[in-house]
């Protein structure tokens, strides 16, 4: 009798799910817009209630405490606890946040406003950024990347929204902005939907997360401290450009403001470049080398950046922006390497991290500034790249992957 030859079946690999994770990017822009009005605002909520800096200050502190610290922790209890629908929930949160601002009477009101915009912030990244890496096949710097592209661009609409929808409508143009929500609410649904149908969903309830097979919890610890410490200097760093970019230019070089903003408007491209590049740049050749190239790496070209001229001003700030937010992606990705089972927290550490420590940087950049001269910060904040030569204690590739 003759028997057929077997013939093996090789398993299939997965793919990557670009609708998911462009349809996660775009609620992520929906997200960080939202959240880029609030500061945008300010001048029209201290106008129209006649507020104090300290009151709008506080205002700054309860909004970034609520969306920093919240995410760690609502990532951690979602690795254990799975919600698929939690993200429509987040964008709910921000929207009722809005449309409190929106028509806040008083002072108190609009605490309560900041702090539920915060709130859908939390919620919105840690569980994001797991669908994120669900939908990854296997490409997870590439799809961190589109993810936080998405942000970025939002970030950078914030203002624009704000400057021509909020100003010549005032304090309760922040409305029209549910509409946007909604939208979101309806996106997000249907990817909570994707998470449960896809069987992501079933972890037991209370199951605790897996460790990393071969690197002690020394060791995992250790390095997840100098990833903090590398998001400390790439985000003081970048707070230096996000807040007094345009007042360094008008300083220096004598640049009208809609002159420095172009600059201004440049850099972030720069930024929004280097973020799409840095996670599959990371896939193919490794993170732990993206994140020494994009950190100490760029360090020559802070420290030459305060001592030239106008046009090589402008070329330094898009190498920089480019080369320093390619780290992001990496560091993210590298992270949940590092702690397997615990995508969520990771993911809410950092991201609750770095919105953190911006607010913070910025906020103490503005006092050297008022103490010393926007140029004196620009001279101190090139420094911070030298911190890159962390990455040498970092595991290596192999043994991060090893198992």
């Amino acid at each position: 009798m003759q028997t057929s030859p077997v013939i093996p079946i090789s398993p299939t690999k997965p793919r990557t799910v670009f609708p998911v994770l462009l349809a996660a990017s775009f609620c992520h822009l929906l997200n960080d817009m939202m959240q880029a009005l609030l500061p945008a605002v300010y001048p029209i909520l201290r106008g129209e209630l006649a507020l104090s800096f300290v009151q709008v200050g506080l205002m700054t502190f309860v909004y970034q405490i609520t969306a920093s610290l919240f995410q760690p922790f609502i990532g951690h209890y979602t690795d254990r606890h799975p919600l698929p629908y939690s993200l429509p929930v987040g964008m709910a949160s921000s929207m009722a946040g809005l449309l409190t601002l929106a028509v806040a009477p008083s002072y108190g009101v609009l605490l309560v406003g900041a702090m539920l915009l915060g709130l859908g912030s939390s919620i919105f990244h840690p569980e994001s950024s797991r669908i994120a890496r669900l939908a990854s096949g296997g490409s997870h710097g590439l799809a961190q990347s589109l993810f936080q592209v998405g942000g970025n661009f939002g970030s950078a609409l914030g203002p624009l929204m704000a400057a021509f929808v909020v100003l010549p409508r005032g304090q309760v143009g922040l409305a029209w902005f549910a509409l946007a929500a909604l939208g979101g609410i309806v996106i997000l649904s249907g990817l909570g939907h994707w998470y449960k149908r896809n069987g992501h969903a079933k972890r037991p309830s209370g199951a605790a997360p897996a460790r990393h097979p071969t690197l002690s919890r020394k060791q995992v610890s250790t390095a997840m401290a100098i990833l903090i410490a590398l998001l400390f200097s790439k985000y003081i760093y970048l707070a230096s450009f996000t807040s007094y970019y345009t007042f360094y230019m008008i300083d220096r070089f004598g640049l009208s403001t809609r002159d420095a903003q172009i600059y201004q408007f440049v850099f972030f491209a720069a930024v929004a470049a280097g973020t799409v590049a840095g996670g599959p740049i990371g896939d193919r050749l490794g993170r732990k080398l993206v994140i020494w190239v994009s950190i100490l790496g760029v360090l020559p070209f802070t420290l030459l950046l305060p001592h030239v001229g106008l046009t090589a001003t402008g070329l330094l700030s898009i190498v920089i922006g480019f080369v320093i937010a390619s780290a992001f992606p990496a560091i993210v990705v590298y992270g949940q390497e590092l702690m397997p089972g615990r995508v969520g927290m990771v993911s809410g550490l950092f991201f609750g991290f770095i919105f953190g420590i911006g607010g913070i940087g910025a906020a103490m950049l503005g006092a050297l500034a008022d103490w010393e001269g926007i140029r004196f910060v620009f001279l101190v904040c090139s420094l911070l790249p030298a911190l890159g030569i962390l990455t040498m204690f970092l595991p290596s590739q192999h043994e991060l992957k090893e198992s």
